[in-house]
């Protein structure tokens, strides 16, 4: 079986036999049911095989999809004009990048189409192209644009220094009207145009990209188009039933087992209020194509934007994940400081868990183990630049935590926070102190995603800092800063903390640890089990 990886023409895939997940019954219901729409989707998701797909189809090329479940569907297959804008390719960090881009494609057009006898302006120029194209085929016009937003990204990766837009990088800005005056040009073209497909990360609507075109319909969120990217369970497993099973045979386990660590370790990624499960493509095919398990898609680059922005928020991942929201919360394009969630929802790197239908509100998590423990590390990494590997930690860790070696623990984190920059954890007032410290805790027991962590958990009578479970142990930890051990302890004794657990057949310690604003670390430890 042939992976196409890196591979995002469908033709090629097609014509080379590489595997293909059928979705042309998807394609066939957007292109006969509407004419202008956008999708965001995180990078790496299919987007531009989609795009690919498409202009294939547009272009009547009904050998291509010979088999596929398109065919029964079209009759006609008729053949468009096509303007495919691909803004994937170009790094636009430098002003005057998005015209000259735009200029390269106007400059392809004119040659094939014929150039505009009295028309000097860019708007001018393409509706000139767009009215002959439609003349000479004798058919409307397609526009497929991927990765529409690239350019603003790009903008922002070079000095987001503020959430006050007059504030923010002047590229961005020039960027985004760059593109808006060339968008604009599709609403006084809409007699010449049969359907426009715009692809991005982020969501449009307080970008005013889009000022004076015709709103496109987002399907972003749509039950009909919600696995139009990705690969669902049912596809999983009718197209990869093979190196599934190679996978199995390779680390000794069952099938159903291995398909449950792909679900952990590549799914969970929902696209509407259905929650249809959808699986991260790239990696999956990563997986199947070198028979080994690791964290293809975080690998593949956190955007520089997003480490930009991430690098500038007050917001921490414990009060961010795990919480519901209202859509306009996180679907908005808002790339702020002050608001990081949707620019951090958009890359891929929270999605929905849940939907409440009397509230109307979306619970936002990570979508799986790879993302989970790669951002962590990554924020962890960030936040505070330690002298020691956080991913090795989580691993010395979690086998402490395992075996019961609470003294090992102790250890372990006592030096790792010891490593931490002096910079890094100095704070103004004991607010900010105690929120420190938390926080590097709550990131730390994260990263170990094999066992059950909940931090700021609610009890009837308080909220633990911590409880860990794991197949035999179980840790309830309350901390103090600048406090005693016994006051610790007391808290999780006066609380009840304890008391769920009293049934529970595996062995409970309860820890007290007391943190040194002083040192940095932990100066007392105190376990009860």
């Amino acid at each position: 079986m042939k992976y196409p990886i890196g591979i995002q023409n469908f033709a090629e895939i097609i014509t080379k036999d590489y595997v293909y997940v059928d979705k042309t019954d998807l394609v066939y219901s957007l292109v006969t049911e509407g004419k202008i729409y956008f999708l965001s989707r995180p990078r790496r998701f299919g987007k531009s095989l989609l795009v690919s797909t498409l202009e294939n189809y547009f272009m009547g090329r009904k050998e291509l999809f010979k088999g596929l479940k398109i065919d029964s569907l079209e009759q006609d297959w008729l053949e468009y004009p096509i303007f495919h804008v691909d803004f994937s390719q170009d790094n636009y960090v430098k002003e005057g990048m998005v015209a000259d881009k735009i200029e390269e494609y106007m400059t392809q057009w004119e040659e094939i189409y014929g150039h505009s006898p009295i028309a000097r302006t860019l708007s001018g120029r393409f509706l000139y192209v767009l009215k002959e194209a439609h003349k000479q085929y004798g058919r409307p016009c397609v526009v497929l644009v991927d990765e529409y937003d690239k350019p603003i990204l790009d903008g922002l990766s070079t000095d987001l220094t503020s959430g006050v837009e007059d504030d923010r990088a002047r590229l961005e800005i020039h960027n985004r009207d760059a593109l808006r005056d060339f968008y604009t040009i599709f609403k006084a073209a809409d007699v010449d145009l049969q359907f426009v497909f715009l692809t991005g990360v982020t969501k449009f609507s307080q970008v005013s990209v889009f000022s004076g075109f015709n709103q496109p319909k987002d399907i972003s969120m749509d039950e009909r188009y919600d696995t139009l990217c990705g690969i669902t369970q049912e596809e999983l497993e009718h197209y990869f039933a093979e190196p599934i099973g190679e996978l199995a045979t390779k680390f000794r386990q069952s099938v159903p087992e291995m398909k449950e660590i792909l679900k952990q370790r590549y799914d969970g990624y929902h696209f509407s209020i259905r929650m249809v499960d959808v699986y991260n493509p790239f990696s999956l095919l990563n997986v199947f194509d070198s028979k080994r398990l690791a964290d293809y898609w975080f690998k593949s680059g956190t955007p520089t934007y997003l480490v930009h922005l991430l690098a500038r928020t007050r917001e921490n991942l414990d009060e961010l994940t795990g919480r519901y929201y209202f859509e306009r919360e996180f679907e908005d394009y808002k790339a702020t400081a002050e608001k990081p969630l949707p620019m951090i929802y958009q890359s891929g790197y929270l999605t929905i868990k849940d939907y409440n239908w009397e509230e109307e509100t979306f619970l936002l998590d990570f979508p799986n183990n790879e993302v989970k423990a790669g951002f962590l590390t990554a924020v962890a990494s960030n936040y505070l630049k330690p002298a020691e590997d956080t991913g090795t930690l989580a691993l010395q860790l979690s086998k402490a935590l395992k075996t019961g070696d609470l003294e090992t623990f102790r250890k372990l984190l006592t030096s790792f926070l010891a490593s931490i920059p002096y910079s890094m954890r100095r704070k103004n007032d004991e607010t900010e102190r105690e929120r420190y410290f938390h926080y590097t805790f709550y990131l730390i027991l994260r990263l170990m995603s094999i066992y059950t962590v909940y931090t700021e958990k609610e009890q009837s009578q308080g909220r633990v800092d911590c409880i860990v479970e794991t197949d035999k142990y179980i840790y309830i930890f309350e901390f103090k800063l600048d406090g005693t051990t016994e006051a610790a302890l007391k808290q999780i004794e006066e609380k009840g903390y304890a008391r769920p657990y009293e049934a529970d057949a595996r062995k409970l310690y309860c820890i007290g640890a007391n943190f040194s604003s002083e040192t940095g670390t932990i100066d007392d430890w105190l376990v009860i089990g």
